[in-house]
């Protein structure tokens, strides 16, 4: 008897293969895979082992996010920030005030229940974010581009209205058991978290981590490569998530700006420096630290691509209740909703191509001080808004799951409070799961056909400007050669 008659060779699950490589969707085979074996359906896995998942599910998020802000530009999300609270303002109004409409106004749904439904469905997954980002193009890093930066941008603020919603709706549940809330503080603690972190890790990062990082620890820590840089990003992370989670913001923020700290504390190697000339080319490269973006790369980023991320999204599927959904008023009142919340998150898309239209031709193509060409630059309103719809419609695609965010604030809404019924509740999820799935799948499809053309317009890849060196010797022809001298009477003794 053959061998291979009695067990089943290996090979690459088909649902993750189809979904990666043919709609650029990798999230969505996970998603089935947790609805399948989790609790929503064939329950094969033990409660155990789904908990257990779930919390490494959620580690790979915070890596997932920690990862973004390894690679995100300070100097982009910087410049569009402006236009990344207009799309987030908006991707959190319409939501909220299209549900409303609908489930307020048509299905007759209660005033309350019908803000958690739409405040679960206001949020922006940004696990979902990220990983559409990092796995949709195999050519273009969108990390790098102008619209990335305002995606990236809007999804954290939707992260943080989330936890402000799910703060809120929790304490719904205390107001309607007779105990005390203070409102406001619940409100505004998240929020004034949020910005306080945001103001105080750059100038932190600058005026102090930074040069004393520089002058007494790179150097010192370069002799023992990556070692020391997994030691640091262990340290700074932990430090980020437990100062978010104790301060009352996001964790995930927290990992984002733990990241985009440690990619701005080392230097740029500068080769004119008095003691890196007395050294040997073998010397100067051991003496140089890596990046923690390359050892993130070499160490992590296939744990986490491959195991951690997964099963995140795995767990997702698995709060899914998959068999409460298949009711005749459940199915058409959730896909009608889908549809309207798919609307109101595409709406997002549409500020680009306003942006575009509003702007001065020099502010539309201009970054950082880099224009992207004189013939660019010369543009009628009419093709520069013509060149932003794309970008739009990416930018709205991405937007619209809802994914960790959404389903956490829904359960609370059902689960701590008396205002949510079976009905809203269920509503809620057909669009929470629908979005999710249809989002990623729109933007992937997208990214597969326009994708190069997105990268390489306006909004598309933003070159690295770059950093200030000094003066030129073009600038100061005598004093180069006195420098080289005095360098090479130093080297010598």
């Amino acid at each position: 008897m053959s061998s291979t008659g009695r067990f089943l060779q290996y090979h690459q699950p088909d649902t993750q293969y189809l979904a990666a490589k043919i709609i650029r969707a990798g999230i969505l085979g996970p998603i089935i895979a947790g609805i399948i074996y989790g609790a929503p359906l064939a329950n094969i896995l033990p409660t155990e082992w789904q908990n257990t998942f779930l919390a490494l599910g959620y580690i790979g998020l915070i890596l997932l996010i920690f990862e973004g802000g390894l690679q995100a530009r300070l100097d982009l999300l910087q410049a569009n920030i402006l236009l990344s609270v207009c799309a987030a303002t908006t991707g959190i109004v319409f939501p909220i005030g299209l549900s409303f409409l609908l489930l307020y106004l048509g299905f007759g749904y209660g005033a309350v229940e019908t803000f958690i439904v739409g405040a679960a469905l206001s949020s922006t997954s940004l696990g979902t974010t990220f990983a559409v980002m990092s796995s949709a193009s195999e050519t273009i890093d969108f990390s790098q581009t102008r619209v990335g930066a305002v995606l990236v941008s809007a999804a954290l603020i939707d992260d943080v209205s989330g936890l402000v919603m799910s703060s809120v709706i929790q304490s719904l549940g205390s107001v309607s058991d007779g105990g005390s809330v203070n409102l406001g503080w619940l409100i505004s603690r998240p929020i004034v978290a949020s910005v306080a972190m945001t103001i105080v890790t750059p100038v932190l990062a600058k005026y102090v981590l930074a040069p004393v990082f520089r002058r007494f620890l790179q150097r010192r820590l370069a002799r023992y490569g990556h070692r020391s840089n997994i030691v640091l990003m262990i340290l700074v992370l932990c430090a980020f998530v437990s100062i978010a989670a104790y301060a009352g913001t996001s964790v995930l923020f927290g990992g984002f700006l733990a990241g985009v700290l440690l990619s701005y504390l080392p230097s740029t190697q500068n080769d004119n420096a008095p003691e890196k000339q007395c050294e040997s080319p073998e010397e100067q490269q051991e003496a140089e630290l890596p990046s923690f973006a390359e050892t993130f790369e070499h160490y992590v980023q296939d744990v986490q691509r491959y195991v951690l991320e997964p099963l995140f999204f795995a767990s997702i599927g698995f709060a899914i209740p998959f068999l409460d959904l298949w009711t005749g008023s459940a199915v058409w009142h959730g896909v009608v909703y889908t549809l309207l919340m798919i609307v109101a998150k595409l709406v997002v898309g549409v500020w680009i191509p306003l942006w575009a239209a509003l702007s001065p031709p020099s502010k539309a193509v201009e970054h950082g001080g880099e224009a992207r060409t004189s013939v660019a630059a010369s543009r009628t309103r009419n093709s520069r808004v013509k060149a932003a719809v794309s970008p739009g419609c990416l930018l709205g695609m991405a937007m619209v799951a809802r994914g960790e965010i959404g389903l956490l604030i829904i359960q609370i809404g059902f689960n701590s409070t008396t205002y949510l019924s079976q009905a809203a509740f269920v509503t809620g999820i057909w669009a929470i799961l629908l979005n999710t799935i249809i989002g990623p799948i729109a933007a992937g499809m997208l990214v597969k056909h326009r994708g190069k053309a997105i990268g390489d317009g306006v909004w598309g890849v933003i070159p690295v400007p770059k950093a200030h060196t000094g003066l030129t010797r073009a600038e100061h022809p005598v004093r180069g050669p006195d420098r080289t001298s005095n360098a090479e009477e130093r080297c010598s003794t």
